[in-house]
């Protein structure tokens, strides 16, 4: 067993917050099987089916409240976007940016990454994302955290030739952690040359709700990029 195979992160916490709104009961219930990912069990996933029309995917791994997620495929209306949450009100929240914006290009998977990355095809992926991930920050549950060798080991594999992977923390020991990871995955390159290209977010990276609390909060993101070499 590889040191990546012994660390592979799993679904931790909780799956669902308040109750859901009617309105939102009703995306579940109706619009989350029209836009769902198949379920990973079925075997690899054929994107070109899932997206007719897109020229190059992309992945948001932890999509919070679908904002960024839909702000991208809005602009992006030739990409297919597959974002994957665990937590059921924010993925009822992106259910209705989806509805109201009419977006067509979003897969939606909810519950665990894991096994629905694993199903994707090598080398299919311009764009990988995963911001303010939950930090686990005990300890005895950093196997619970999603940036890990697996994780490294799976986005080099899905990530084209010069594809991009960009994490976002506000939270000093989880940076230290991914770009300690990064350092040793080889397929990867830390793009920052200097201190304000990871201190400032750049222009085509939208704020989401977890960044502005940080910010309010007083905890500055660091927002990093690493190129698949």
């Amino acid at each position: 067993m590889t040191s990546a195979d012994a660390y592979i992160p799993q679904l931790y916490g909780r799956s669902k917050g308040h109750s859901l709104r009617v309105n939102h009961q009703r995306l579940m219930a109706e619009l989350l099987p029209k836009v769902a990912m198949p379920d990973p069990e079925a075997g690899p996933a054929d994107l070109a089916a899932l997206f007719p029309q897109a020229e190059e995917f992309e992945l948001e791994v932890g999509f919070g409240g679908g904002e960024h997620l839909a702000f991208h495929a809005a602009r992006g209306p030739k990409t297919g976007f597959i974002g994957a949450e665990p937590f059921v009100n924010g993925v009822a929240k992106l259910l209705a940016l989806i509805e109201s914006d009419q977006l067509t290009n979003i897969r939606v998977h909810h519950g665990d990454a894991r096994p629905m990355i694993e199903t994707l095809p090598a080398g299919a992926f311009s764009r990988i994302f995963v911001l303010h991930p939950d930090p686990w920050p005990k300890k005895r549950h950093y196997k619970r955290r999603m940036i890990s060798p697996w994780f490294f080991d799976e986005a080099a594999r899905l990530l084209k030739s010069g594809g991009v992977l960009r994490v976002a923390s506000d939270i000093p020991d989880y940076v230290r952690w991914t770009l300690m990871h990064a350092q040793r995955a080889a397929n990867f390159s830390w793009t920052a040359e200097q201190a304000d290209d990871w201190r400032r977010r750049p222009d085509d990276w939208p704020q989401t709700r977890y960044e502005a609390k940080a910010i309010r909060e007083g905890r500055p993101p660091a927002y990093l990029i690493f190129r698949r070499n």
